[in-house]
């Protein structure tokens, strides 16, 4: 009995998705994850996603799907948490690719599901922002969202949209995502976080990160991102709720103008013209400048805490109570390759500091008075 359980954004919807599959169906066999390949520039420095072509080791399921096995490995330049996500959890991950489009999705779904023939079907999203119109000024990411809706409600077996964590993905605010939500299906609890935790430790997923810390407990106010956007750690961030999905379409104006798309080039074209803008002309930006602007630097300890230190005091000021990893780590200019470096490092000499996936500010007299071992010690 298969469970099929759809990351609509690819990244750390899929680590999300494996928590989902924890928390509703547990006792069952191992389900199916389809997902897209596209990880932040931290883990991958091409901007877009991974198709077919650009990993080697996949294993065919049908003409259009393959899964990701733990053997699998992407072509270099790119990167792929896939292959690290396949090796800790026992759930096949199905790479979605989007390079056709939605008519490509829709093609992968529906031979997915003819195959598998799964008893359910959810398709995850972590934050909500698949429920965006389209000309939300804090939108940052809505083109995979709004192409696993358009293909999710064009296939012909029921889908459910689940929502986890309204809002905190940092695209839309919760009291904007309030009322366009439905029934609440479960609230995420440190329980159902477990199956997870080891992926935490070094997946730079923000929006799950914050999920799993607020299902075990952890309230306040996070920055995220490069410009340290504030999201609230509230009662209401660790649950799932069912949306329409007919209602969701009806909504977003990107997803409607994506339905017979075949190619992510036209996604994009159409992804300009409804939203002002697309995400891959963003990654693309941000790619050219890192390499252009920030050459390797060796992380030094003792700088690092110093700077970390005036990081810590200004966000204070601010009333932030946490920051994610890739916040600290993109604050300090630091590579995407030294950010599992750098966690490492921040919680061996300020364990204190480490609050559930999240790095807990302290006040100065408040950290424990110690010089960091220099980087690499034990």
């Amino acid at each position: 009995m298969k469970r099929l359980i759809i990351a609509a954004g690819g990244g750390g919807d899929a680590v999300a998705a494996a928590m989902l599959h924890a928390a509703l169906y547990g006792d069952e066999e191992p389900g199916v994850i389809l997902t897209y390949a596209w990880d932040r520039l931290l883990i991958d420095p091409v901007p877009g996603p991974r198709g077919a072509r650009d990993f080697t080791g996949l294993r065919p399921i049908t003409r259009t799907v393959s899964a990701v096995p733990a053997e699998a490995r992407p072509i270099a330049p790119a990167g792929s948490t896939l292959p690290l996500l396949a090796a800790a959890l026992p759930h096949t991950f199905a790479l979605l690719d989007p390079g056709q489009g939605t008519v490509g999705i829709t093609c992968q779904l529906e031979e997915l599901i003819s195959h598998l023939e799964p008893v359910s079907i959810d398709l995850l999203d972590v934050g909500g922002d698949i429920l965006a119109r389209g000309d939300e000024p804090t939108l940052k990411s809505p083109l995979a969202d709004a192409l696993t809706l358009a293909a999710a409600s064009q296939v012909n077996a029921p889908v459910r949209l689940l929502i986890a964590g309204p809002g905190l993905d940092g695209e839309l605010p919760p009291d904007e995502l309030r009322p366009l939500l439905g029934p609440l299906v479960h609230t995420l609890t440190a329980k159902d976080v477990e199956p997870i935790s080891s992926i935490l430790e070094w997946h730079p997923s923000e929006a799950t990160a914050m999920l799993a810390a607020t299902a075990r407990g952890v309230r306040g106010t996070c920055e995220i991102r490069d410009a340290g956007l504030p999201i609230p750690l509230t009662d209401e961030a660790p649950r799932i709720h069912e949306v329409d999905l007919g209602e969701a379409l009806s909504r977003n104006s990107l997803a409607r103008a994506l339905t017979s798309t075949t190619a992510l080039d036209e996604a994009e074209a159409h992804s300009r013209d409804v939203c002002g803008f697309s995400e891959v002309d963003y990654e693309r930006d941000k790619a050219a400048k890192r390499l252009k602007d920030q050459p390797l630097v060796e992380l030094d300890a003792e700088s690092m805490f110093r700077q970390l230190a005036g990081l810590d005091a200004e966000a204070l000021s601010r009333g932030v109570t946490h920051m994610t990893f890739r916040r600290i780590t993109e604050a300090l200019n630091l590579s995407g390759s030294q950010l599992v470096d750098l966690r490492r490092l921040l919680i061996s000499e300020r364990p204190e500091q480490y609050d559930e996936t999240l790095w807990r500010l302290r006040r100065p007299r408040e950290v424990t008075a110690q010089s960091p071992m220099p980087f690499g010690g034990t």
